[in-house]
């Protein structure tokens, strides 16, 4: 029998959860690493049950970090709007310190390359969340007066989303945070560890997250779970989490889509040699009834519902193909009901003779073969004609429907529009599902950006803040 202390080393725990001995299944984290895909850890697959952690961000609060090791890209220097400029359709005119931005990269022909947070710490001084390596790249080929550190395995990102997210961050910090607007930031405390609160997540709800140095990950974890107890917080594993994008109305790369490149980042990662395979080259295995050839499965920021981040202030890559689009955009985003007789169908045809159609996994499309690796997709139709491509699919216990969000034709975006999603992998038996253009977001309560926080009563944290003072 293995104790705890070896079975730690022998599966190589995450070092920013605390290793629970009550749980039996733990997988790959979400997370990546510049130096090893598996230097992440293993994190826990569900802890209270898929069901109960889904439904934490519509009732209570969830803390979240399947995220870590977090690619994390710290940019100093003159140029750096610069680059950040060239490089991202969003407009960098207006960006003042404290805020974050949604950064979007994408190549010549409009395809996002890649997407993530970037958050402004000083005049010439900026922190990315996953814009890492493609912002290396940037700013490699360019002649530009800035330096770049790699921080990923250095610092801990941990999130908590739901109506109580914000009850639980105060409580932990002792601090009265309703001054923190939507994507804004600030520093504060926890249990005398210096932290920094930002406003924003992936569940649609209202959602914080918490950032700090890994030397303090443990400790600032146990103490959000801690604080959350009064306010029914979850410990959220990796089988509900990627759902809150869906629900949420946040598409994400490799759930949604797939990243593009051009031939200079490639070779920029072919050399980094063994970057280059935890960064997606050949990384993943598609699944379901859209073709494999990665060009189906890209995007541009018009059809997975990004259109008011492109400003066509300044120049960048990708700007004349966004432009075109813009006028006249060929797909955008919206969620897809799935017709339940024929999810039943799917799963009836188990229990009967003859080839059954691919298992439909309950809860995602995830295989318990692939794991994380797997990328699914589903080609929607119309009287048999291709109109548009389905990811993300989900089963919602708190709306008690199969969605998934889908980048559909703009004639046939219109709600109420019945269309069909052909499911089942190319080769095998598969299944015509009828499903219905629905609302995007499906998410229907008061979005993060619109939540009133001052509705919420506030505590006396007076103590709690004296006491990190101190420390």
């Amino acid at each position: 029998m293995v104790n705890e202390v070896d079975q730690e080393k022998y599966l190589r725990l995450s070092p920013y959860v605390p290793y629970d001995s009550s749980l039996e299944v733990y997988v790959q984290s979400e997370g990546h690493s510049a130096v090893s895909p598996t230097a992440g850890g293993v994190h826990p697959f569900e802890y209270t049950g898929w069901c109960d952690e889904e439904l934490s961000w519509h009732n209570y609060c969830y803390l979240h970090a399947g995220l870590n090791p977090t690619g994390t890209y710290h940019i100093k220097g003159p140029d750096v709007l610069k680059v950040f400029s060239s490089h991202c359709v969003n407009s960098f005119a207006n960006f003042p310190v404290g805020k974050g931005k949604h950064g979007i990269m994408c190549n010549e022909d409009g395809y996002i390359v890649q997407d993530g947070m970037v958050l402004r710490l000083g005049e010439d001084e900026f922190i990315t969340y996953w814009m890492f390596p493609y912002i290396a790249y940037a700013l490699q080929k360019g002649n530009c007066n800035v330096r770049g550190e790699l921080l990923t395995g250095k610092v801990f990102l941990y999130q908590l989303a739901g109506p109580r997210s914000l009850e639980v961050v105060e409580a932990a910090t002792g601090e009265d945070l309703r001054d923190i607007k939507f994507i804004h930031f600030r520093d504060s405390r926890i249990d005398g560890r210096k932290v920094t609160i930002l406003r924003m997540g992936m569940a649609g709800t209202l959602a914080y997250e918490v950032h700090g140095q890994i030397q303090d990950a443990i400790l600032v974890y146990n103490a959000l779970l801690k604080a959350g107890k009064a306010f029914g917080i979850r410990r959220l594993g990796r089988h509900a989490y990627r759902n809150a994008h869906t629900e949420g109305g946040f598409p994400q790369m490799s759930i949604h889509y797939q990243g593009s490149y051009d031939k200079g980042f490639i070779e920029f990662l072919q050399k980094a040699e063994k970057e280059a395979p935890v960064f997606g080259l050949g990384r993943h295995t598609f699944t379901g009834s859209l073709e494999p050839d990665i060009r189906l499965h890209w995007r541009n920021p018009v059809e997975v519902g990004w259109t008011g981040m492109i400003k066509f202030d300044h120049d960048f890559i990708g700007r004349k193909a966004l432009e075109k689009e813009m006028v006249n955009p060929r797909r955008q985003m919206v969620t897809l009901v799935w017709n339940a007789e024929d999810c039943l169908d799917v799963y009836r045809s188990q229990f009967q003779p003859g080839e059954p159609y691919n298992h439909m996994e309950l809860v995602e499309d995830y295989s318990y073969l692939i794991g994380s690796a797997e990328y699914h997709a589903d080609k929607v139709l119309m009287d048999g004609q291709f109109i548009g491509i389905s990811s993300g699919r989900m089963f919602s216990p708190y709306y008690h429907e199969m969605i998934s969000l889908c980048s559909i034709n703009t004639t046939f975006s219109g709600l109420g529009t019945e269309v069909t999603v052909l499911w089942g992998n190319r080769g095998t038996r598969q299944k015509e599902i009828r499903a219905t253009v629905s609302r995007f977001p499906y998410i229907d309560k008061d979005r993060n950006e619109h939540f009133d926080v001052n509705q919420i009563p506030r505590p006396d944290v007076r103590s709690n803040s004296e006491s990190n003072q101190k420390l």
